[in-house]
């Protein structure tokens, strides 16, 4: 992402570099891994820019590093900021490369370089003001240090170092979950990015586990839930999706402005992330049937029929079952009588209820009150450390229960159960 500081700069030429800035952005790419020691082909003077650890200016800029900040897939987003003067950028238009590395200083010996590119447009002599980037990569628990370098197509090169620390999730706060120590990965704006492989499990202890998610905003006046809320409630389905414990995943997604399921997707080993990314998409809010209009209980209709479906008995069973999205604004209550006649899962269920600003929503909502039939366990998410605790709480519950069914199907005679 660009933000050009708009009084020092025309119209015309911030446009233009932020549109050309945020393409390349959400173009970084992992350039490769590499053991400590291990060939890697890379341009001999990037090599010794990098390894010199010196601050070179023959490419004017300033850069300052970004805090590392825990985000709600539990992964640590940090980065940098730089800002290079127009000045500098004068002429008929350049390309400026970002290449950086980054080395885990206390546990594996492997490097990871990241590459940026940028084109700039033609810049007339004599302008004034600055132009600043930012650029972000993802870490785990532990210590870091990047060495990042500059070039424009002078073959100038602006270069600094700094270290990075971020702490273990114990650490938070009494955070009991814990990340992945010394991950380091590519920041993708692309909210429905797919996800990579997940190292899981022994395939015979691999949990099987339903999610039902609402991509309602909380205030019906929107016609879609803001980018921002978006990326975190999908950040909360992959931090969830990581979990080794778990080996399938079948997940709903709704909407209750529609009434409808815009995704449905069962006993797969991943979530699809583009694919759901393509039915969320798909959300129409601001054209409204006219039979909604006409029937003020079809709100509790649908999510009525949707928690019969999904929380009643059923066979086979998932291991546990997560609703997880904004409180629902329905007016009127569930039936529990017409949710107890379907009956309901033994299974662990959870509500995870995202709201940033509890304060402005202080009630209980339509699922919150309905949860009681199911004997289910909600958790507030107002930020990423909510989410860590409530996963060690859910992944705690999940795993005694799974052991409690494992051990009483083997002492029962009906199943081989887990081992």
């Amino acid at each position: 992402m660009l933000v050009a500081q708009a009084p020092r700069i025309s119209f015309v030429l911030s446009s233009a570099v932020l549109a050309l800035a945020v393409a390349a952005g959400n173009a970084q790419s992992l350039v490769r891994s590499a053991v400590v020691g291990e060939q890697l082909h890379l341009l001999n003077t990037d090599k010794s820019v990098l390894s010199s650890g010196q601050r070179r200016t023959d490419f004017p800029c300033s850069v300052t590093p970004l805090p590392p900040q825990l985000g709600f897939d539990l992964e640590f987003l940090a980065g940098y900021l730089f800002k290079i003067p127009l000045s500098a950028l004068a002429g008929e238009g350049t390309a400026i490369r970002v290449l950086f590395r980054v080395q885990p200083l206390d546990g594996q010996q492997r490097d990871y370089y990241f590459s940026d590119r940028y084109t700039v447009p033609p810049v007339e002599e004599g302008k004034s003001g600055d132009v600043t980037v930012v650029g972000r990569y993802k870490l785990g628990p532990g210590r870091y240090q990047l060495d990042w370098l500059m070039r424009d197509g002078a073959e100038r090169v602006c270069s600094t170092r700094w270290q990075v620390k971020t702490p273990s999730l114990e650490n938070l706060d009494g955070l009991a979950a814990t990340g992945v120590p010394y991950f380091v990965a590519a920041h993708h704006e692309e909210i429905f990015e797919e996800d990579p492989p997940v190292p899981r499990a022994r395939p015979r202890n691999l949990l099987h586990l339903k999610l039902l998610v609402n991509f309602t905003p909380t205030d019906f006046s929107q016609f879609r839930l803001r980018e921002y809320d978006l990326r975190n409630i999908v950040s909360i389905l992959r931090a969830i999706a990581h979990d080794p414990h778990f080996g399938t995943f079948s997940l709903v997604a709704f909407n209750m402005q529609e009434e409808r399921l815009i995704f449905d997707e069962q006993n797969a080993p991943r979530i699809d992330f583009p694919a759901l990314g393509d039915a969320v998409r798909s959300i129409r809010a601001d054209v409204v049937d006219a039979a909604q209009l006409q029937d003020p209980q079809s709100g509790i209709r649908f999510l009525t029929e949707l928690l019969q479906e999904h929380l009643g008995a059923q066979d086979p069973e998932p291991d546990a079952v997560i609703i997880v999205g904004p409180k629902t604004s329905l007016e009127g209550r569930i039936p529990r009588k017409a949710l107890r006649a379907a009956g309901r899962v033994s299974c662990p269920v959870f509500y995870l209820v995202y709201d940033r600003i509890p304060q402005a929503h202080p009630w209980r909502d339509a699922i919150s009150n309905a949860l009681r039939v199911y004997r289910g366990r909600e958790y507030a998410i107002a930020a990423p450390k909510d989410l860590g605790r409530a996963m060690n709480s859910m992944i705690g519950q999940v795993t005694a229960n799974a052991e409690a069914v494992s051990i009483f199907e083997q002492g029962s005679g009906s199943g081989a159960g887990r081992e």
